[in-house]
């Protein structure tokens, strides 16, 4: 019953332009500009991007109905690993060195740009199905050069206001595509496998005498350390502590 109520009313809101007359009542009113993370469209929509559709949609309407004009075009993310890992499947190559030999960058970029519009027609679906009022005929794509040039204007404006400051961030690096990875890179399928990861533990001797609860324990002590390679010392000799190290004394109880 209810899945039938919901085409009735999507039906509805097509054939009458519903969406569209929204745009043009409040066409005199205040901007409110409302910015869209693009989703990449060389993929199925998932849970994922219908619960934040279904916000996306959410904070618009409501300024709509205060009266301010909220233009919605929907995106592309034309950019990144997603599209030059899907295309290196197809193309049955791996790597930046595969890229360079065997395709050429340039041939590569146009393969990548042939294959991001792929599931365009399933979004367009899946998002109307939801109920979202956004324009995906105006769309934009970030391949486009009006939008990249946007972007360094938006940088470049940020650096000359001084807001722009060098720093240093440990990020996840991909040896094998050499760059950096975004979180949803670093959690995409087969990013991660299970390795054994040897460590090594050393047992040496402490030179001082050491405070025990009882007073100075005269009996050699050890000291126990764990490193895991590469920073194992292939010798490990000797270890030196400095300021208050908290450690466990252990008894041996046979």
């Amino acid at each position: 019953m209810f899945p039938q109520i919901e085409k009735e009313i999507l039906e509805f809101w097509r054939e009458n332009k519903i969406f569209e007359k929204s745009l043009e009542k409040t066409k005199k009113g205040k901007n409110f500009r409302f910015y869209d993370g693009p989703p990449f469209a060389t993929g199925l929509p998932h849970y994922g991007h219908l619960l934040a559709g279904a916000i996306k949609d959410i904070i618009p309407r409501y300024k709509t109905m205060r009266g301010f004009y909220v233009e919605r075009r929907f995106g592309w993310d034309c950019h990144g690993l997603p599209v030059e890992y899907e295309m290196e499947k197809e193309l049955g190559i791996s790597g930046k060195k595969d890229i360079e030999e065997k395709i050429g960058v340039e041939k590569f970029n146009e393969a990548c740009q042939g294959i991001v519009l792929r599931y365009v027609k399933e979004w367009r679906e899946i998002v109307e199905r939801t109920g979202r009022w956004v324009d995906m005929i105006s769309d934009y794509k970030t391949m486009e050069a009006p939008f990249m040039e946007s972007i360094w204007w938006v940088f470049k404006t940020l650096y000359e206001r001084g807001l722009i400051y060098e720093g240093c961030k440990i990020v996840p690096f991909c040896p094998r595509c050499s760059t950096p990875l975004s979180n949803f890179e670093a959690n995409m399928p087969g990013a991660y496998k299970e390795v054994k990861d040897p460590g090594i533990t050393v047992r040496l001797k402490i030179r001082n005498l050491v405070p025990t609860s009882v007073g100075i324990s005269a009996s050699p002590q050890k000291s126990e350390i764990r490193n895991k390679p590469p920073l194992t010392p292939p010798i490990p000799r000797q270890v030196g502590g400095q300021g208050e190290i908290e450690g466990v004394k252990k008894q041996n109880l046979e």
